[in-house]
């Protein structure tokens, strides 16, 4: 497997970015990458885990970090293919099943207990798999414009990104995020989001990553989606969720979980006022919510 490294100097100056990163290795068939993470606050603190999506990196937690660090600890990594990770070069390197073997094994590698997981967009397709994987490991969960799709369909939201990200010769990512936020990015942020990619030889991951979704039943991963939901339901774990009001891909996403988990009855459901990229509409809405959370122990 031939993989991209991202030169450091990419991510010099980036806005409200100041943490260093943390390094960990995990295997690619044979081929060690590097998976970078973010890691603040207090070390004996039981930890925050925030896990991004499709097409950002862990710079979109940035001011959820800054306001959590202080008393929690807040980890947050970046997929494999993603922010300063390494990032094969074939789109076929990537599936469903190996980012969860990725990111199971960097999870065990830090062995993190005790975890609030706030997950969003492909945070949630694989945060929700290691929660079944793993659930020993976790405190709570915390759902946000996200699923676990098992073959059944897709909005007209998703449909729509799936057609651009295959169809456009340069996928231009900064733009995208941007596009999936109310408010307007800086030119700064943009860059930011942009910063990963040095040219489109580096984006297989991100171009690969709406095709890996499994919303037909001809998808890979659908049973194995399907075999989670049951260890979910079977769960005494609080899931809360915290959509937001203007997301057209995942619009109305938290009723499943209401519907399926024993764990979301009676829990303290939030609407925020955001679309996709929730992390950037609402950064302090998330930051009370998980502080409250994670301060109840």
């Amino acid at each position: 497997m031939k993989s991209l490294r991202t030169p450091d100097d990419r991510f010099a100056d980036l806005p409200d970015f100041p943490f260093a990163p943390h390094y960990a290795e995990v295997d690619g068939d044979g081929t060690p990458l590097r998976l970078a993470y973010i890691d603040e606050g207090p070390r004996d603190a039981a930890p925050i885990l925030l896990l991004h999506g499709e097409p950002s990196w862990s710079f979109l937690y940035r001011k959820i970090i800054a306001g959590l660090a202080g008393t929690h600890r807040v980890v947050a990594p970046d997929l494999i293919g993603f922010g300063r990770s390494d990032k094969p070069a074939e789109q076929d390197d990537y599936s469903y099943e190996r980012h969860v073997a990725w990111m199971s094994a960097w999870l065990q590698a830090l062995d993190l207990r005790n975890i609030t997981l706030f997950c969003q967009d492909w945070g949630g397709l694989i945060g929700l798999r290691l929660v079944a994987a793993h659930p020993e490991r976790f405190a709570r969960v915390v759902v946000a414009n996200t699923g676990l799709p098992i073959g059944v369909g897709m909005t007209e939201g998703f449909q729509r990104w799936l057609e651009l990200s295959q169809s456009t010769p340069i996928l231009p990512v900064g733009m995208i995020v941007n596009m999936g936020t109310k408010r307007e990015l800086s030119a700064a942020e943009i860059a930011a989001y942009d910063a990963p990619y040095p040219d489109e030889s580096y984006k297989a991951g991100a171009r690969v990553f709406p095709r890996l979704v499994p919303v037909t039943p001809e998808h890979a991963s659908v049973a194995e989606n399907k075999a989670a939901w049951a260890v979910l339901a079977g769960l005494d774990l609080p899931f809360i969720t915290a959509f937001s009001d203007a997301d057209p891909i995942t619009g109305g996403g938290e009723k499943i979980f209401h519907e399926r988990l024993p764990g979301a009855k009676g829990q303290p459901h939030v609407t925020l006022k955001g679309a996709h990229f929730l992390q950037e509409d609402c950064p302090d809405d998330i930051v009370t919510l998980l502080d409250r959370l994670a301060t109840k122990g």
